[in-house]
Order: structure tokens, then C-alpha cells, then sequence
């Protein structure tokens, strides 16, 4: 399980009594982020794969149903371009595509940069939290959305990642191998997701060779956050289907 940009392995709080009898669970920070947060950069799409794999590798990790968030969803994608062979599945929410370049998140990202180098993180988060368009159905349904706790977990965010000069890899484009990744696929997306990420859904559904999608009725940014029970019955239906033998 991995997280997306701002948040840590905490995100999938809703998850982990789900599926803890019945998997075994590993929940990894992202460098700049919870537990990683003293990881030095540079941070990019590139280092969060390899510090992913990494991670994979330290905990015996050969083969492994791979559910990501956002940035989490584009390492899943990264990782099993390269190395098919150690996914038995994967479980895309919000899904990026490492080398596209989104319009929310280019934007979102700039400015949390700035104001993090100009007024401080603390600013950057609040900023972050209170105008980035995937927070709005959890800023406009606090309590159904656990507003509260998920502001928690961006109030934790070191903010690394907006601070540090240092230029990331250069990211390792996809795009033109998506069709080669045979890998069973649950596409998450929700109701009330940004335009540019429901384009993304739009073309991993009609490229990917082995792939299903679901749809969150009344969730936004994140279905997983906001609408746990609704979004684990069907990754554990996705999972008992592609677990099963033959």
C-alpha cells in the first residue's frame, strides 16, 4: 500500500482491518514522508519507485497485489512496466501516469512550492489542504469524510519534497509501453474527481490489457478515504477473483 503526495501510510487506516486477516500488509512511507521523512532528496516520480522497490525487496516482498493513491497509484504503474513478473495484481486510485504532466498537479504543486520556500511549510500545508481541488469533497463533507483526521496526516508532512533544490531523475516515460502491462488491474476513480485524473482513468481503461473499473458514487479525491466500506468490497471482490485459481 502506497500512499500519495502530503499523506503517509496512515491514509489506509480504513484498509488495514479489512484486509490484515487475510494478507499480509506492508505499508510503506514515501521518502520525505511519515517514518521516511528524514530520507534526503531528491524527491520524484523515479526515487519514490526505487525507494519503493527497495522497501519491497527488504521485506522479502517476490510477488505482491500493489494498491497506490495518487503518487502511489504512478509507482504501481512505474514499477510494473519494468518488472511485471513481481505483481500479482495492481489496484490504481486516482492514477497518475509517470511522464504526464497534469494540469491540477502541476499547479497544486507549484504553488504549495512557493509558499513553502517563501512562508514556511506550515503555510504550504494549509494552503494545500484548503485549495487543492481533490480535498473538496472532504473540506465540504467534513465529518461523513473524516475532514479532522485527514488534516492530520498533511499536518505531519515534513514538506521535503517542496523545499528541496535538488532535481529529481529524469522520469522514465510509460506511456508507450501500458499495453505491455499484462497485470490484472482494478482502476478506482470516484464521482466527483478532478477532470484532468478522470482523463487518466479514461486512457489506462481503454490501454491496459487486463483491467476493471470502478466508479465511487458521493466520493472525490479519495474514494478509499472518503467511502472505505464501498471501495473495500470491491477491491476484496477484485482480489478473491484474481487470487483465485485458475
Amino acid at each position: 500500500m502506497v500512499h500519495g503526495m502530503s499523506q503517509n501510510r496512515r491514509v489506509f487506516s480504513a484498509q488495514v482491518g479489512a484486509f490484515q486477516k487475510d494478507y499480509r500488509l506492508l505499508l510503506i512511507d514515501l521518502p520525505g514522508h511519515g517514518k521516511s521523512s528524514a530520507m534526503s532528496g531528491p524527491y520524484g516520480p523515479e526515487e519514490y519507485a526505487a525507494a519503493t522497490l527497495a522497501a519491497m525487496d527488504a521485506a522479502n516482498v517476490e510477488r505482491t497485489h500493489f494498491w497506490g493513491t495518487h503518487t502511489g497509484a504512478g509507482v504501481g504503474l512505474s514499477l510494473a512496466a519494468r518488472q511485471s513478473q513481481r505483481f500479482e495484481s495492481l489496484i490504481l486510485e486516482g492514477a497518475v501516469i509517470p511522464g504526464v504532466t497534469l494540469p491540477s498537479v502541476a499547479r497544486n504543486v507549484g504553488r504549495a512550492t512557493a509558499t513553502a520556500r517563501r512562508s514556511g511549510v506550515e503555510a504550504a500545508r494549509l494552503e494545500w489542504f484548503e485549495e487543492a481541488e481533490w480535498f473538496e469533497v472532504i473540506r465540504r463533507e467534513p465529518e461523513r469524510c473524516r475532514a479532522r483526521e485527514h488534516w492530520s496526516l498533511v499536518a505531519e508532512f515534513s514538506g521535503a519534497p517542496w523545499l528541496d533544490p535538488t532535481a529529481p531523475r529524469s522520469i522514465d516515460p510509460i506511456r508507450g509501453r501500458l499495453h505491455r502491462i499484462v497485470v490484472p488491474t482494478l482502476l478506482v476513480n470516484s464521482e466527483h474527481d478532478v477532470a484532468d485524473f478522470l482523463l487518466i482513468v479514461d486512457e489506462l481503461a481503454s490501454t491496459l490489457p487486463v483491467v476493471e473499473r470502478r466508479t465511487i458514487a458521493g466520493a472525490g479525491g479519495f474514494p478509499l478515504w472518503e467511502c472505505p466500506a464501498l471501495v473495500n468490497a470491491q477491491v476484496g471482490h477484485f482480489l478473491a477473483a484474481v487470487s483465485r485459481p485458475g
